[in-house]
């Protein structure tokens, strides 16, 4: 078993699904951490070396301050095989995530740039609802009172309630 920042993976798992242990973490996000950290696809997590493993760790304790990967393309644009005679067309450059007239602008492109996990997450979501009880809005209400908040019906709810919380009674 591998302990990752306190969250335990299991060994027989593909990374990709093991990622998603972290709250916070999709399958989505799993998938573009093992692309950022050069993961395989169908890589387990006993299949990991010890440099991944602390790569991966390092850019799950902060993602802000992990450095971008370089940008290696298979060839330039302009590159010409022997046997053809024309030119490839170019393709389309990717945008970088790191503005090179100011690297702390980040670009639209880096997914995982301000990604949070675990107790991060957790006291973030805690402080929005706080905040949205403090200033008296209804979705705050409907927090604090315990209900649905994202419009989902709560007039059948009391048959589904009465069935759990029956009390048992002995005559």
């Amino acid at each position: 078993m591998v302990h990752i920042l306190g969250t335990l993976l299991p060994e027989k798992q593909l990374v990709k699904f093991a990622l998603t242990h972290f709250y916070g973490v999709g399958h989505l996000t799993a998938a573009r951490l093992c692309a950022r950290t050069q993961i395989h696809d169908r890589c387990k997590i006993r299949e990991l070396t010890p440099s991944q493993i602390t790569s991966l760790t390092g850019f799950l304790s902060s993602p802000s301050t992990a450095s971008t990967l370089p940008h290696f393309p298979l060839a330039t644009p302009d590159y010409v095989p022997p046997r053809l005679s024309e030119p490839i067309p170019a393709a389309p450059r990717r945008p970088t995530t790191v503005d090179a007239s100011n690297p702390e602008k980040e670009l639209p492109g880096d997914k995982l740039r301000g990604l949070r996990i675990g107790a991060e997450l957790r006291r973030d979501i805690r402080d929005n609802i706080a905040h949205l009880r403090n200033i008296g809005s209804y979705v705050g209400l409907r927090h604090a009172l315990g209900f649905p908040v994202r419009g989902q019906r709560s007039r059948p709810n009391a048959h589904t309630a009465r069935k759990l919380n029956r009390v048992v009674r002995y005559a």
